[in-house]
């Protein structure tokens, strides 16, 4: 696929993206919920060695490719890594699916009720890798806690001021603000977000095009004006700790939102399963979460 095939796909395509970009601290967890206990792994060689298998085998499973993945976060040691023989990005083109890249750097600590990005001083490079790897767009997560309207300014300035840096370097930013879904004022603080990104997206340069990965709001359809704007090619929804059963309810609440799930596509994944087995739940989930990002 090239960029316009890759660009009509997330823009148009009927399915969801998969999130396969857990990182650093959150790979030990990860791996634990796919069955492989931290006394299986030594260093940060063999944990990383233990994630791309278990992410091989999620993306050379027959139901992968069966067109209701659009697309794929990559970690950026994924994205160095290869699948059947071929770069992680080529393998996932081959099946017709979209490859994005994580560039985050992880979080700083709270301050007005959020949590911005830490300084994002490997970007130029991981984005001129990721451009010679042929990865079409990038996500990065800000967290926030808080209906604090000075906070959510500030994250969502982060994430456009980072997000134009991406666009000129020729891959397509998705910005992903996440609003934490235990905060008890997040109904409040989403009408918040909802006006900075707008204003966020009014400013953007003439023809340019973001997507935004947020939580799934607490009132039905209230990112619809963000799903309408025309500097946007797509909205996404993460998970945010749901279930796969809660995400998808509360997401076909949501029409022209579709899935950006991880734990809610992995969660019944197991290392001792069999091929059979592994591909079925797999399938399973699949089929549920592309059924509400269709809904």
């Amino acid at each position: 696929m090239n960029t316009e095939q890759m660009t009509a796909k997330i823009a148009e395509g009927k399915g969801f993206i998969a999130a396969l970009d857990q990182s650093g601290g959150s790979t030990p967890k990860a791996l634990r919920g796919y069955g492989v206990e931290d006394s299986e792994w030594s260093g940060d060689d063999e944990m990383f060695a233990q994630i791309h298998a278990m992410r091989s085998r999620v993306i050379t499973s027959p139901c992968f490719s069966n067109g209701k993945v659009i697309g794929a976060i990559l970690f950026e040691r994924t994205m160095d890594g290869s699948v059947d023989g071929k770069s992680t990005a080529d393998a996932l083109k081959a099946r017709g699916i979209v490859p994005f890249i994580k560039v985050d750097q992880g979080l700083a600590d709270e301050e007005n009720g959020v949590q911005l990005m830490k300084p994002l001083d490997k970007l130029p490079a991981l984005l001129e890798k990721s451009v010679s790897h042929g990865m079409f767009g990038t996500k990065m997560r800000s967290v926030i806690k808080s209906a604090n309207p000075e906070g959510i300014a500030a994250i969502v300035a982060q994430q456009f001021a980072v997000g134009n840096q991406i666009a000129d370097a020729g891959l397509m930013p998705m910005l992903e603000p996440e609003y934490d879904i235990t905060a008890e004022d997040r109904e409040a603080g989403e009408d918040i977000l909802l006006a900075e990104i707008l204003k966020g997206l009014d400013a953007l340069p003439e023809g340019r095009k973001v997507m935004l990965k947020l939580s799934i709001p607490v009132k039905p359809g209230h990112y619809t004006p963000v799903i309408e704007h025309p500097n946007v090619l797509r909205v996404v929804a993460l998970s945010g700790g749901y279930s796969t059963d809660d995400a998808c309810a509360h997401l076909a609440k949501n029409p022209g939102m579709i899935a950006s799930f991880s734990r809610g596509l992995l969660q019944d994944l197991r290392v001792d399963q069999s091929d059979a087995e592994f591909d079925n739940t797999l399938a399973s989930a699949i089929d549920k979460i592309a059924g509400a990002s269709c809904a």
